[in-house]
Formats: structure tokens, C-alpha cells, sequence
């Protein structure tokens, strides 16, 4: 980065054409007393007829040379100065040129490396910089995709390794009606497991790409038939279900929505205790607050949470198991929604999780 930046560059190429302006003129003047003194010539032949000689022509020796208006002088001397500010421009991109090969290098092999500027304010410092910025937001998300891949990997292999035991286990000796039953009820529910994690994971991958439609809904009546549809199981979980709903809109897509608030819900009864509560409230801003009464949260644990594959093993009442993705792809839906989906301890036990959506005109 010691070059000299673009920016000097052209006004070092600005004020020698400044100098040179006054010139032109002088200079096309110039040119016009060259060509009238060195100019190409022509012969010019008239006829001329001798007193008795009607045939005869004789060259009259006359030679001229074309008149240059002053203005196409100028126009000469001006394509001139631009034919030749073709290589200064070149110099004075040349910095940025030399960033092309550093750039072009750089690859999942080498995300470490960094231009580092220095601490100047030129063009080129500033662009120095906020290409090592970019270089690590892109590291951040190249190492988080790798790390889902491998948490993904591992959740997809530790159920399978279970099937491939259970299987062997069955063809290496003779089951009775129980144990083949025990076996049966257990490769069902690791597939189910397998299932939870692809499913979870697909959503994932669809709310990431973003959403392709935008329609105005009535997030209270989603809210409203996703606790509707979990009463019996928060019933025999001991749960009881606080609802305060008030009319809102959210420009989104419906299944998307949908899941959100599943997801919420499903996790607000899980982490819950017997005899506890969950509380949901659809308003303006939040639009959606959903607070239970389970384990205490510690502040520093919290972030962690919306990270894919991450559990708490905390007191739970229902056992049924899970992909580790819930809070994972809540998140990811309210992003693609524009909104914002935050999670904070309630000061004595439980978590509260607050999303917040932009305003639509009804």
C-alpha cells in the first residue's frame, strides 16, 4: 500500500492538463504555420491554349496547399492530449490493479490472509480495510457453515449407528415376540429422530434462501390455532397456556409463520415444569412474546441458543427428544421476515423470547 493513491494520481494528471490548456491554442497555431510551410502540395494544371496551337498544355507550375480551419487545429491538438491521457489513466488505476492478483488469491485455503493498510485515510486504505472486513464476516460464515455441516453430520450418524446396532443385534439371534417388539419400537423412533432432523433442516434451508411471496396475515390467528392445537399436550404436561392476543399483521408467508410460532410454543413446553405456565402475547411492538417457567437461563447461555444443534439440559417434561434446530430455524424465519427474535432470562426461572416484525399498513 506504499503507492501513491488513485486519487493523487489523478490530480496529479488534472493539474498538468490544467497547465497545458492554456497551450492549446498556441499549439494549433503552431501546427496550422507547419503545415502552410511543410504541408503536402498539389499541382494545379489549367488549360492553357497558344495563339495557334489549339492543343498544346503546359503545367503552370501553380502549387497550393489546403486551408485548416483554426477549430479542426484544436480538435487535432485536443485527440491528441486524449490519446495520450489513455496511459495516465492506466497509471493512475494502476493501484487498484495491483489488488487484483492479492484478491484473486485469496480461497477457502487461505482465509486468513488480510490486506492490512495500515492506519491512512487515502482510497486505497479505506478500500484495504473494508476488504479485510468483508474477508472476516466471510471467514465467520464459511466456518459457521462448516461447523453446521459437521453438527449436522454427527446428528445424522449417531442415529444411524443406533440403527445398524439395533439391525445387527436382530439377524444375530432369534427374538421373541417381546424383544421384537422392544426392537421394532426402537428403530421407529430413531427413524423419527432422523426424520425431525431432516425436516428441521430443510426448513432451515428454506427460510435461509428468504421468502418468495409476501402476503399481509393475521399473525394472532396463527398464534391462536397453534395453541389451540398444543392444549392437550400442554394439559398433560401440567402446563398452563396464557394467551393475550391483539389484532396484528405481518407480511410473510403462512407456513413460514406457522412454524415460527410451533417452534416457540413446542420449546416453551418443553423447558417448562410441572404445574408451570406459558404465556403468549401477540401485540404491536413485540409482536410476538412467548415466556415460560422452566429452568433459569444464565445470560451468558442465552445467544448460544439460537445456534444450531444446541441443547439445555435442564429439568424437562417432555422427553420426546428433538433435532437441536427449533430455535435455530425460529430465528432464521424471523429473519426472513425482517424482523428480530431476541431471548433474555425472566429474572427467576424460565426465558422470555420476543420477536419483533415490521409495521404493516392494514
Amino acid at each position: 500500500m506504499s503507492l501513491p493513491s488513485p486519487a493523487r494520481r489523478m490530480l496529479l494528471v488534472v493539474g498538468t492538463l490544467l497547465l497545458i490548456a492554456p497551450f492549446v491554442t498556441t499549439v494549433a497555431e503552431l501546427l496550422l504555420a507547419l503545415w502552410r510551410e511543410f504541408g503536402p502540395s498539389w499541382c494545379v494544371t489549367p488549360e492553357l491554349r497558344a495563339p495557334g496551337n489549339d492543343a498544346s498544355f503546359f503545367c503552370a507550375q501553380v502549387f497550393r496547399r489546403p486551408r485548416i480551419p483554426m477549430a479542426i487545429a484544436v480538435v487535432v491538438v485536443l485527440l491528441a492530449l486524449l490519446a495520450a491521457g489513455y496511459p495516465a489513466v492506466r497509471w493512475c488505476l494502476r493501484p487498484l490493479r495491483d489488488l487484483v492478483p492479492v484478491i484473486a488469491n485469496v480461497g477457502p485455503q487461505n482465509l486468513g490472509h488480510r490486506l492490512k493498510p495500515g492506519p491512512g485515510r487515502d482510497e486505497l486504505t479505506v478500500l484495504g480495510r473494508a476488504i479485510d472486513e468483508m474477508m472476516d464476516r466471510i471467514a465467520v460464515g464459511y466456518e459457521a457453515q462448516r461447523r453446521f455441516a459437521a453438527d449436522a453430520s454427527h446428528e445424522l450418524r449417531t442415529p444411524l449407528a443406533v440403527q445398524r446396532t439395533l439391525i445387527e443385534v436382530g439377524m444375530a439371534r432369534t427374538l421373541n415376540d417381546d424383544q421384537l417388539a422392544l426392537l421394532t419400537a426402537q428403530l421407529l423412533e430413531t427413524n423419527e429422530r432422523n426424520e425431525r432432523l431432516i425436516e428441521g433442516l430443510l426448513v432451515l434451508s428454506e427460510s435461509d434462501r428468504g421468502l418468495q411471496t409476501r402476503v399481509p396475515l393475521r399473525l394472532d390467528q396463527i398464534v391462536a390455532a397453534v395453541l389451540d392445537a398444543h392444549r392437550a399436550r400442554a394439559e398433560e404436561a401440567g402446563v398452563t397456556i396464557i394467551s393475550r392476543l391483539t389484532p396484528r399483521l405481518v407480511a410473510g408467508e403462512q407456513v413460514l409463520l406457522e412454524r415460527l410460532v410451533v417452534n416457540l410454543v413446542q420449546n416453551g413446553l418443553k423447558y417448562n415444569r410441572p404445574e408451570g405456565t406459558l404465556e403468549v402475547r401477540v401485540g404491536t411492538d413485540p409482536a410476538l412474546v412467548v415466556e415460560n417457567t422452566g429452568d433459569d437461563v444464565p445470560p451468558d447461555e442465552v445467544a448460544a441458543l439460537f445456534e444450531p444443534f444446541r441443547r439445555r439440559f435442564g429439568r424437562r417434561i417432555d422427553h420426546s427428544g428433538g433435532a437441536g434446530l427449533g430455535l435455530a430455524i425460529a430465528r432464521s424465519i424471523t429473519r426472513a421476515h425482517d424482523g428480530i427474535i431476541t431471548a433474555s432470562s425472566t429474572g427467576r426461572d424460565g426465558l422470555r423470547i420476543q420477536v419483533t416484525f415490521p409495521a404493516v399498513d392494514s
